[in-house]
């Protein structure tokens, strides 16, 4: 098979946006309880949080995290989370089925982003949770002093405002199984009046309304239309969320960037719809606040306990290819995408997994992502491809090698990230950098392996891990070099 893929300087997508590498912890599982924060761990520390785990984190340079939820957000009250632990409430979380200690709220959360190098995307409840809540959140947060829930904030041990400056409107509430789902009407109305007081409270604070919580919901698209319709002028994004899993086809699972492309599409263009409508000069950007690879078809039912052992997927090498193409996906729509959330961080469908007592471990996911969030900043560059194979699935016909690129013009770099699908040929890729002058490939890794179901454990953490390939010398700023079989590759090269 062959490909070939030529970069020129002024063909540009867009600047990637730092919030394009964000990520997401919920109050579900073992995310926060027996995952960030496990007091009497060897490694907690004096607040009880994992400090191997937030080396971890630190490591994947995560712009922004988004808490609490997420389903758990809907039933959520965030008073119950602040003030002295020992006089917290217990309560029923009703979306996982759990037992909440309230433990862990937002102040300890917002000081967690800290030591682990993160901002924090808040969320408000637009379940259970009225608009005055999430005002009153906001000025908890946001507000110097010298009111009732700035001043507790102070007594609560943060005399400096928390500054968190993006805000999500709720969660998925297009979905049924969302406490007190509401209809695109409703919801859009609760929005519009919750964002008026936030943005009062705060009106340097960024908001992001919910979106289709997939494109397989049957009021996806007309959901989206209806909301920006009542928030389009506040507002500053819309969400949209979108997973993946392997139903048994190899195939068609690697080809899931392409519906996760098409997802994309279908709500900027629906955004411009409603851009067209309102006569606005605003082009909303997306916020694609939940994606990943999750197992959906595994979830069994639990019992009622704290930090139930759900959704902790164990990816294997198949996994993080697909996880691959989707990180293709989001770089090649950064003119659009302007914040995106891995879902989720630890321990929970995520690339960081834990054991109480015992140690952490990277999932196979962790490397792709790492790889985009280290490599991946700049103005992203239009790939033009050509590529001799075609997968014809279920989504039509996909190429079989797909790439994104990054130029960082600070350091005078281009990343280039390559997506072989076809687990019975390796792709003759040629690299043509020209518009570049002279270059120079100085990186190159792959993953890859003959065994696609590998797996990383505590026992094994590097069962799977990416590899120094062979770098290639230029001719006339041309590189051809191999793409191996089923995987995913990451070059660099230096403009001299």
């Amino acid at each position: 098979m062959k490909s070939k893929v030529t970069l020129v300087k002024e063909f540009t997508i867009g600047q990637v946006d730092k919030n394009l590498f964000s990520s997401f912890i919920e109050h579900l599982g073992r995310a926060v309880y027996d995952g960030i924060y496990e007091p009497g761990h060897p490694l907690a520390d004096e607040q009880g949080f994992r400090k191997d785990v937030i080396q971890l984190v630190k490591d994947l340079r995560v712009s922004l995290v988004r808490y609490p939820g997420g389903n758990f957000l809907s039933g959520y009250n965030w008073k119950d989370g602040i003030g002295p632990k020992e006089a917290r409430p217990v309560r029923l979380d009703r979306a996982w089925r759990s037992i909440e200690p309230n433990q862990i709220g937002i102040d300890e959360f917002y000081d967690w982003t800290q030591k682990a190098g993160c901002q924090l995307m808040g969320a408000v409840n637009m379940g259970t949770g009225t608009p005055q809540d999430a005002g009153d959140l906001v000025e908890y947060c946001n507000h110097e002093g010298g009111t009732y829930w700035s001043d507790l904030r102070k007594k609560n041990g943060h005399q400096k405002p928390m500054a968190i400056k993006t805000w999500c409107v709720g969660n998925e509430m297009d979905g049924p199984w969302q406490i007190c789902h509401l209809d695109a009407n409703d919801y859009g109305k609760k929005a519009l009046e919750a964002i008026k007081i936030m943005k009062w409270t705060d009106d340097s604070i960024k908001t992001v309304v919910c979106g289709s919580a997939s494109s397989a919901m049957p009021t996806y698209p007309e959901w989206d239309r209806i909301v920006l319709e009542h928030t389009y002028e506040l507002a500053d994004y819309i969400s949209i969320h979108r997973y993946f899993e392997n139903f048994g086809d190899d195939d068609e699972f690697l080809a899931s960037f392409y519906d996760m492309d098409s997802f994309i599409k279908t709500a900027a263009a629906t955004c411009d719809y409603v851009k067209a409508v309102k006569r606005s000069n605003k082009t909303m950007a997306l916020s694609f606040d939940e994606w990943n690879i999750w197992y959906q078809q595994n979830q069994k039912p639990h019992p009622w306990q704290t930090a139930p052992r759900i959704l902790e997927d164990q990816y294997s090498l198949l996994d993080a290819l697909a996880f691959g193409g989707m990180a293709i996906t989001l770089l090649n729509h950064a003119d659009r995408v302007k914040a995106a959330c891995l879902a989720q961080l630890v321990n929970v469908i995520a690339p960081i997994f834990t054991e109480p007592k015992k140690g952490a471990f990277k999932q196979t996911i962790y490397y792709p992502f790492k790889d985009v969030s280290l490599y991946g900043r700049g103005t992203a560059l239009l790939p033009v491809a050509n590529v001799q194979n075609k997968i014809v699935k279920k989504y039509g016909e996909v190429p079989a090698v797909i790439f994104s690129a990054v130029l960082n013009e600070e350091e005078n770099e281009i990343a280039l990230f390559a997506l072989n699908t076809s687990k019975t040929e390796e792709s003759e890729t040629t690299i043509d950098l020209r518009s570049f002058g002279k270059t120079q490939m100085f990186y190159r890794t792959e993953l890859c392996g003959a065994d696609l179901s590998a797996k990383n454990s505590l026992e094994n953490p590097n069962a799977v891990c990416p590899r120094d390939a062979a770098l290639v010398q230029a001719q006339d700023g041309v590189y051809a070099l191999p793409l191996q079989k089923a995987s995913w590759n990451v070059i660099r090269f230096k403009i001299l």
